[in-house]
């Protein structure tokens, strides 16, 4: 097959195309013809001071990059696509911190020490404060008159009350930490005026809550998951900095996806509308991972080679970066009998949308599937008749599938 004719500067990264849709066909025809496809990218556009990236599309070669860290490194130039042209190399350079942008060995001694924070049993100890959130949550969507925006007013709040519940912040810090944590990803669109200069500021101020937090701790623990990471830090547990960074990529991961996912599935149910009445008689328990497959609220993330290799009958050469397109691997129909409908009963469901496997797969995924199988029982038993009122407004950003507004009414 031919290979396909992609527009001139077609690029999957480019943030304006991402706020319009999720290039889907463009993917369909890469998988079929050119799986692994060199993607340009001129002037510096991504931040990198390189030429491009290579397209990674069909699921079984975005799980063999996933699982081969010593080949593709998510240390090198971090697991973020794109920045912009203008962020300075040590900008960069300074997210290897975080756990994301980690490679083997030093990857598996924070991952090792953080995932005690994930346990079932942690997990469990969380969920019925969860549920009654969930409850007070939807409960406040009801009495509102009239259409509402889902997103700030059903979506939100789950996971950032998760995640503050997971390390213990106080309930009167947690306004604040939220503000930084929406400020940290909102710069890509202009529709929010927060510069690059805000989301650094944001990121820092979290750091610093963060290092502080474990600071106390470690003078006097608690019974609380950030003792439990920090305490005693020659016995293996984490210093200060790292916990500042552990915090902030939960901060974005856990918070930004989780959110994204529940919206994009209600989207999807109102949509779909035979499939919300299937939902609220029989509440399927494969419904969050095909709405997360549905969704796949990261687009995409990066490698980066530290060898000459071969992938997609393609040679990459070291130091080349690796685009992994999640949403392309979610609807290959290889692995997906009828990927392109949303279907709750989908047994299985291998979807890549926690990650491709390997070091890198998602700590929170317990975390995440209880949030999304709490928020839409409680929608469900709350306001069955929920309706689609206009079309969602999407975020500009050049690797999340976000949206910004869902205009909906319980009426």
């Amino acid at each position: 097959m031919p290979c396909p004719a992609l527009p001139d500067g077609f690029d999957f990264t480019d943030p304006d195309l991402l706020q319009h849709r999720v290039p889907l066909p463009e993917f369909a025809e890469l998988r079929l013809a050119e799986p692994v496809r060199w993607i340009p990218q001129p002037g510096n556009v991504a931040g990198f001071q390189d030429e491009g990236y290579w397209a990674v599309t069909r699921h079984a070669d975005v799980k063999y990059v996933s699982t081969h860290p010593e080949i593709f490194s998510s240390y090198l130039n971090t697991a973020i696509i794109r920045f912009n042209e203008h962020i300075p190399r040590e900008s960069i350079d300074a997210q290897r911190f975080i756990l994301l942008n980690m490679d083997p060995p030093e990857h598996t001694r924070v991952r090792q020490i953080v995932q005690r924070g994930f346990t079932p049993r942690a997990i469990r100890g969380l969920e019925e404060r969860l549920r009654a959130r969930a409850t007070a949550i939807v409960q406040a969507a009801v009495e509102q008159s009239g259409p509402f925006d889902f997103v700030t007013s059903v979506a939100c709040e789950l996971p950032l009350q998760a995640i503050a519940e997971l390390i213990g912040i106080p309930q009167d810090d947690r306004a604040k930490v939220f503000e930084w944590s929406n400020k940290m990803i909102a710069y890509d669109d202009p529709e929010y005026a927060i510069t690059e200069e805000v989301g650094a500021q944001s990121a820092a101020e979290v750091l610093s809550y963060a290092m502080n937090m474990a600071a106390e701790r470690k003078q006097c623990p608690a019974h609380d998951i950030v003792s439990t990471l920090v305490a005693a830090e020659d016995e293996g547990n984490l210093n200060s900095d790292e916990f500042g960074f552990f915090v902030l990529m939960l901060a974005v991961a856990g918070n930004e996806t989780t959110r994204n996912a529940i919206t994009h599935g209600m989207h999807a149910f109102l949509t779909h509308p035979e499939q919300w009445e299937l939902f609220k008689r029989e509440r399927p328990s494969t419904t969050a991972e095909e709405i997360v497959r549905w969704a796949t609220p990261v687009v995409s993330f990066q490698r980066t080679t530290t060898q000459d290799t071969e992938l997609g009958g393609k040679l990459i050469r070291k130091g080349d970066r690796v685009g992994l397109f999640y949403a392309s691997a979610n609807h290959d129909p290889e692995v997906f009998e009828r990927p392109d409908e949303f279907d709750v009963t989908r047994d299985p469901n291998p979807h890549l949308g926690f990650g491709g496997g390997g070091p890198h797969f998602c700590l929170g995924k317990s975390l995440a599937v209880l949030e999304i199988n709490l928020i839409f029982n409680a929608i469900a038993d709350a306001m069955p008749g929920l309706r689609l009122v206009e079309d969602p407004r999407r975020l500009r950003s050049a690797w999340i599938n976000g949206v910004k507004e869902l205009k909906v009414s319980a009426e």
